[in-house]
Order: structure tokens, then C-alpha cells, then sequence
């Protein structure tokens, strides 16, 4: 049976999805959406609706590359939960161990107002890095001063498009990682380490401590450790120039426009970057983020290939907030935060996931064995409630009460 057909024959498995995905298509609000849904040992359904761009007559499938941002995140996370299985580094271990700059670090006294700071009392470790409770700012959080020196200094890890977006200062050239690094040491944080909830560029400064742990350049580390293991074939953080048939046009709704800010043939992504971005770096095809899912769900393990040991996987998807972190008032409210993701609680409790930029999701349940991603390509997210309602959608076309 032909791709579309298995598509078209799995969306009638999901009509909850299927109604959604449709309704966004036919408005014009989306050209082209994906679901990918996993069960158990079973390779994932994929719902498909749509094309890679509006005139384009290429259609979604499980092959098209998305960029995924911020699901670059729990990839990153996972990376430095190998090292920790390995040895190489501790959960607790302060970051000044691998890169000295950061041994005496300062906190701000009005982060939104003033360059004021004060001796930090702790260390960063590589819990505060994975979990966002480093003290770090980020340029699409931070206000204020910091956020001057920010775009001064290129403390941006991430691309979006080679043409000015309204509303964003345009910042100075990102450095390579080692210079990225050890620029934001020598910039205040916004809060004590272990204390706050911020979210952060902690995770693409995480990947030089991978660097200096591993021995390895960060890409080269998870190409050897978790992509070419898992076969996630489409996964790049620079898309090569023959792959462009099957990468999605970025949008920016505006006044019932679709504004396309960074077309696939000639995207962005098409250069090498300044380093590869561990906090919204990738694009990756929904197979390949599937089967990063599927290890997860599988406890480390897949298609008999252990990624890594079941206890390392399970730690890495516990909540692993520092004591007295709190996340109410954060967009994360009620949750935990994990290596890179979102830990559920309560009725969620098993689920680890997260969402990117672009309007793109994914999660994993545990306790369910159920994974699943969402796909889109529009900016910014939340335009369109898919990060909010894409696992309702999920539970519900699989019968399952959160």
C-alpha cells in the first residue's frame, strides 16, 4: 500500500486528530501537518495531512524535515544523562570542573532594570543546566540590560530566518560554542543557582560541557552516541542541500496570511551554523524523533540496541528540579522538569516530553507505553494551540483518561 494510503488509513484511527489537522488545512491556517503516534512495540501510526509548502504539491510524510527547536532540548539532555551513566561527569558536579570561567560566577539584584550583581553563593552543576535552574537568561525570555549584553556578546543559539523579523533586534554573530561558553561566564545570571525556574540557554551551554567530557565536538557525540544507534538517518543541525525536496516551508501567520519567513529550497538551515545549537539546533524527520521516543519508552533499548542502562533512562525522565524549586507561575506549571523536558505529574505522572518554536510537540508515556509527535511549521507557537491540546488529542482517540 502506498504511503498516502497508510496515512489516509491510520488518520481514520484518529478522529480526533484527523478533524483537527483537517480543519487547519482546509482554513488555510497550515499547509501541511503530522501526527505520529507509537504503541507499545508497534512502529507508530502517522497521520498526515497537507503539503511541505503552500503551491507545492510534495505531500507530508514520515520523512519530511521539520525544524523541531526547542525538542533539540531532551536530545541534549539525554547526551549529558550518557556521560553520567558513563562516569564521565556527576548530576551535582559542578559545571567549573569542565569549564573553569564559570568557577565565580555573580547574580544580578533587579535583573530587569540593572547591571548590579553579587558573588554567586553556589556552583552551576549539571542538574541546573538540564533542568533550566541555572540562573541563565535567554533572548526570548530575558529583559532588561542582560538582554543588551545578550545580543551584544551573540549569546543567540538559534536561526530562524536570513530575513529580519519585525519585533527582534537583530543580534550580534553568534561565536562558535568554546567562545559562546565562556562569553556568558562572564555575564551576571538572573538568579542564584538551584533557586528558580527560568527557562534558559542552558542546554546549548550544556553541550560544550558534553564537549569537554566526551573528548568529542557535541554533534560528533550524539551522531555516535544517539543517532547512528537509534538509525536516526534525518537528523541534521546544517540540512544538506539535496535534502531540500522534503523540507517544509517555515510560516508566520499574520491577518489570515501565511508568511513564509524561511522557505525550504533556500532555508537557513541550508548553512552551517555557528555550532550546534543543544537548545533548538535540529531538524529531523518524525520517524527519526519517533525512534528517539521509542528508546525512551523502551527504557533505553531499541531494535536491541541498548542506548542506555534502564536506570540512567529512568533518572533522566524524573523530575530533577533542585529542593524548593518551584514551577508554579512558569509555563511549566505543575510539572517537573527533567533532562531537557517536561516531566508530567499526577495524572500525568510517567510522561516526558517537550515542545519547539515551530508549533512542534512530542512526548513519551512511560506507564502507558505511548509515544507521540506533532509536526507543524509556523511561528511563533503559540498562534496555534498544538503544544496545549496535541496529547488531549492523543489520549483521547486512544480512549485513555488523563
Amino acid at each position: 500500500m502506498p504511503a498516502s494510503a497508510w496515512a489516509r488509513a491510520a488518520a481514520d484511527k484518529y478522529p480526533t486528530i484527523k478533524a483537527q489537522f483537517e480543519n487547519y488545512i482546509s482554513t488555510g491556517k497550515l499547509p501541511g501537518l503530522l501526527a505520529s503516534i507509537g504503541k507499545g512495540a508497534m512502529p507508530a501510526d502517522i497521520v498526515a495531512m497537507g503539503t511541505i509548502a503552500q503551491g507545492d504539491k510534495t505531500s507530508v510524510d514520515a520523512d519530511t524535515l521539520w525544524r523541531v527547536y526547542s525538542m533539540t532540548k531532551p536530545i541534549t539532555g539525554m547526551a549529558a544523562m550518557l556521560l553520567i551513566g558513563d562516569g564521565k561527569m556527576k548530576l551535582d558536579q559542578p559545571i567549573a570542573d569542565f569549564i573553569p570561567e564559570f568557577a565565580n560566577m555573580t547574580v544580578l539584584t533587579d535583573p530587569d532594570n540593572s547591571m548590579t550583581a553579587v558573588p554567586a553563593k553556589n556552583q552551576i552543576t549539571v542538574r541546573h543546566l538540564l533542568t533550566h535552574t541555572a540562573g541563565l537568561g535567554y533572548s526570548i525570555i530575558t529583559k532588561g540590560p542582560l538582554l543588551k549584553a545578550y545580543n551584544e556578546n551573540g549569546i543567540n543559539p538559534a536561526v530562524m530566518s536570513r530575513f529580519p523579523i519585525p519585533g527582534f533586534t537583530v543580534p550580534a554573530p553568534t561565536p562558535d560554542l568554546k567562545t559562546f561558553a565562556e562569553r556568558v561566564a562572564k555575564l551576571p545570571l538572573i538568579a542564584e543557582p538551584g533557586t528558580k525556574w527560568s527557562y534558559s540557554i542552558s542546554l546549548d551551554l550544556l553541550g560544550r560541557v558534553i564537549e569537554v567530557a566526551s573528548g568529542m565536538d557535541f554533534d560528533a557525540f550524539l551522531k555516535t552516541r544517539l543517532f547512528d544507534p537509534l538509525k536516526m538517518t534525518s537528523s541534521y543541525f546544517q540540512v544538506p542541500a539535496s535534502e531540500t525536496k522534503r523540507f517544509v516551508t517555515n510560516y508566520a501567520p499574520a491577518n489570515g496570511i501565511l508568511i513564509p519567513i524561511d522557505p525550504g529550497p533556500t532555508s537557513i538551515y541550508l548553512d552551517k551554523p555557528a555550532f550546534a545549537f543543544g537548545g533548538a539546533g535540529l531538524v529531523c524527520s518524525a520517524h527519526d524523533y519517533d525512534r528517539f521516543l521509542h528508546m525512551l519508552q523502551n527504557g533505553g533499548e531499541l531494535d536491541g540496541v541498548r542506548v542506555m542502562s534502564p536506570e540512567t533512562a529512568a533518572l533522566a525522565m524524573s523530575d530533577l528540579l533542585p529542593s524548593g524549586v518551584k514551577t508554579e507561575g512558569t509555563f511549566i506549571a505543575g510539572a517537573g522538569n527533567g533532562a531537557g523536558g517536561r516531566v508530567g505529574k499526577g495524572a500525568f505522572e510517567g510522561t516526558f516530553g517537550w515542545g519547539g518554536a515551530a508549533g512542534t510537540v512530542a512526548f513519551v508515556d512511560t506507564r502507558r507505553k505511548v509515544r507521540a509527535v506533532c509536526m507543524a511549521q509556523y511561528v511563533p507557537s503559540n498562534v496555534y494551540p498544538f503544544h496545549e491540546e496535541f496529547a488531549q488529542w492523543v489520549l483521547a482517540d486512544l480512549g485513555i483518561q488523563a
